[in-house]
């Protein structure tokens, strides 16, 4: 709920538990009117007429389940309804002309005051949205003022409605000038005068009254027009600042004056008289109303304004001989009924028009005279854009279609590729597999170097007697080959060396040589095995190193697009979380710059600005914070409207909502 539907339910409350105490300290006035010695006719209407209270009760009790306050018109319509306004009240006592019992009186004086209840909130609720958006149009005027370039931008904004004012007001100079001499003129002498004299007597008027209105004034020629400009924001801006100091204070003093009932549940045993002090606070409230809605819009001090209020309501004829017992209790009730009634159907509608026409005319201006200017250039420059855009069109066409082209491909063979690899990876899948070489190279290489070896030992033995080699001495010298030891080879190399051209001759030298040359090349593909399988080791992390550069433009477009067409969230969620931080400090220098009364409590003035930034920031925290969190919250925004606890505890009350509630202020 809302900070209106929560003072008109404490009202409410309040009004139930007061009807409820008197009837349960007298429970015979409940049973007076049907022990059986009136006419049963009589028991009929009075069956009926308590029904029809009833129904117009409910309709105006809070405990309905409604989100939002009720309308002026149902307010209206559940006093209609129980035939308590002039007309249907005159008609009633003369179809009735008995005394009501008591139970109709209470449940008439409960009806009245559940509708001064609504009555009381509505007010509340429309200088709450009356007095929130001032603010912005405040800062407008700020920032227009803050630069000289604002400024100019303002001059040309507002220069097609100045020009236009100005034309206004020399027409109807014009049509002022010419209406006494059509008058003076007869239709024959009118026909008389030739065309040439009617338009050179036009145009004498219009330069006439061209010079009695200039567009430059006499101020102009005095300062220059960006200190006119100024000047005229500054007036503007002034005229919004006293209006929202007005509306804080006549919600300051409706919200502490108001309806203030403070009964208890220990009322019961009270007399006859305190009981219905209640009912007497009802119709003051309502005078209250009603004077604030009266004087609400004039040009006043805000002290001015609270001594005029309450002096009104103290001068009240209509309260000053109030006798709520008796037969004037009926009265009272018409009376308080037709308050409401002109409350609901003059003065707020009133109010609301005096306060549009004061907005619109001193608030920011409309969109239409902010964008004109650049609507228009837009405009004039459409053809030439669209020119353009018809002779390039073959270009802009491939233009598109290389983007597009060029983003598929990117997709593919940077994102869908690597990731198809990566998966065939984790799945041991060989054709996803790393290598540098085949594995049966290494085989065949390392295969054909003994051969080689063994065929070379097998032709030079290197045994003393030179006879040939077994096979146990081939096959040690396999297994050295298989270790990289080439012994018979290089010792048989050693020894042509000796006589290289009798070794070349032979053809010993070129076939050790290239031997060398095949052991070379087998131990080159051993070491690229190693990498190889090496790779094949840590094929996963190149598999994640190849996709990361896709993924990364791909999230970083991702990320930007959706921060251009789908970041409204993420931004009003940081502009939400900004704004809560300047409501508290709003709060916070409200009430340290206020001025307390010598009871320490703040002024109306300052209680209307402060009731305006708590309903904002109870707004907001309830979009964010969990149900027990805001709950406990609203235990402090109590404390911290309540008028009677005092600067130095409310600014504690501040300080406390700041760090128990920074996760979701900050």
């Amino acid at each position: 709920m809302s900070l209106v539907l929560d003072q008109v339910h404490r009202i409410d409350v309040q009004l139930d538990r007061l009807h409820w105490a008197k009837h349960a300290s007298s429970p015979s006035s409940l049973s007076s009117e049907s022990d059986g010695t009136a006419p049963s006719d009589e028991l009929v209407d009075d069956a009926a007429r308590i029904g029809e209270l009833q129904a117009a009760i409910k309709l105006l009790s809070t405990s309905t389940g409604r989100n939002t306050p009720l309308s002026s018109d149902r307010i209206q319509s559940a006093l209609r309804l129980a035939k308590l306004l002039d007309d249907s009240l005159n008609a009633r006592d003369l179809s009735q002309p008995d005394r009501p019992s008591s139970t109709e009186l209470d449940l008439e004086w409960l009806l009245v005051s559940k509708a001064t209840a609504q009555t009381h909130g509505l007010i509340i609720g429309l200088l709450l949205e009356q007095t929130l958006p001032l603010g912005w149009d405040i800062w407008y005027w700020d920032e227009v003022l803050a630069s000289p370039y604002s400024l100019g931008i303002y001059s040309l904004q507002t220069l097609p409605v100045k020009l236009w004012q100005w034309s206004r007001n020399v027409y109807g100079d014009v049509r002022r000038k010419l209406r006494p001499r059509e008058e003076t003129t007869s239709t024959d002498q009118a026909r008389a005068i030739s065309l040439s004299h009617n338009w050179s007597r036009f145009y004498g008027l219009i330069t006439d009254s061209i010079r009695d209105h200039p567009l430059r004034g006499a101020q102009s020629r005095i300062v220059s027009p960006f200190m006119l400009y100024r000047s005229e924001v500054r007036s503007k801006q002034q005229r919004l600042v006293k209006l929202r100091e007005m509306s804080a204070c006549g919600l300051g003093v409706l919200m502490d004056e108001g309806m203030n009932l403070d009964s208890d549940e220990g009322s019961v045993s009270r007399s006859k008289g305190d009981k219905d002090e209640w009912k007497m606070v009802v119709m003051k409230s309502v005078a209250l109303m009603e004077s604030v809605l009266r004087n609400l819009t004039l040009d006043l001090a805000t002290h001015e304004f609270e001594d005029i209020i309450f002096t009104s309501v103290e001068d009240d004829t209509e309260l000053s001989h109030a006798d709520i017992s008796g037969d004037e209790s009926r009265y009272r009730l018409s009376l308080m009924a037709s308050r409401l009634q002109l409350i609901l159907q003059v003065h707020l509608p009133n109010h609301i028009s005096t306060s549009k026409q004061l907005v619109s005319k001193c608030g920011r201006p409309s969109r239409m005279v902010r964008y004109w200017l650049p609507v228009t250039a837009f405009l004039l420059s459409s053809s030439t854009l669209l020119r353009i855009a018809v002779n390039r069109k073959a270009e802009l066409v491939a233009w598109i279609r290389d983007v597009g082209a060029t983003t598929m491909d990117f997709w593919n063979n940077w994102v869908v590729e690597p990731v198809r690899k990566l998966i065939g990876t984790i799945r041991h899948d060989k054709d996803a597999e790393i290598a540098i070489m085949s594995k049966e190279s290494l085989k065949g290489d390392q295969a054909s170097l003994e051969r080689m070896v063994v065929d070379f030992a097998r032709d030079n033995p290197p045994t003393a007697s030179g006879g040939p080699m077994d096979e146990a001495e081939l096959a040690n010298v396999r297994a050295k080959v298989r270790e990289g030891d080439l012994t018979p080879v290089l010792r048989a190399y050693e020894k042509d060396l000796r006589r290289p051209f009798m070794g070349t001759v032979r053809g010993d030298l070129i076939r050790a040589l290239l031997i060398q040359v095949q052991k070379t090349k087998v131990d080159v593909e051993v070491a690229v095995s190693g990498i190889d399988a090496l790779l094949k080791s840590q094929e996963l992390v190149f598999g994640f190193v190849g996709l990361t550069p896709g993924v990364l433009v791909s999230l970083g477009l991702f990320r930007w697009l959706g921060g251009v067409f789908g970041g409204r969230k993420g931004r009003l969620e940081q502009e939400s979380r900004g704004q809560r931080i300047r409501l508290l400090r709003n709060i916070d220098r409200i009430l340290s710059g206020s001025v307390p009364a010598n009871n320490g409590m703040l002024s109306y003035k300052d209680h209307g600005m402060l009731l305006c930034e708590v309903h904002i920031l109870r707004q907001s925290a309830q979009r964010v914070m969990p149900g027990n969190v805001f709950t406990e919250l609203l235990e402090e925004i109590n404390e911290l409207t309540d008028l009677r606890t005092g600067v130095e505890r409310q600014i504690r009350v501040v300080d406390r909502i700041r760090w128990a509630y920074s996760a979701w202020i900050r």
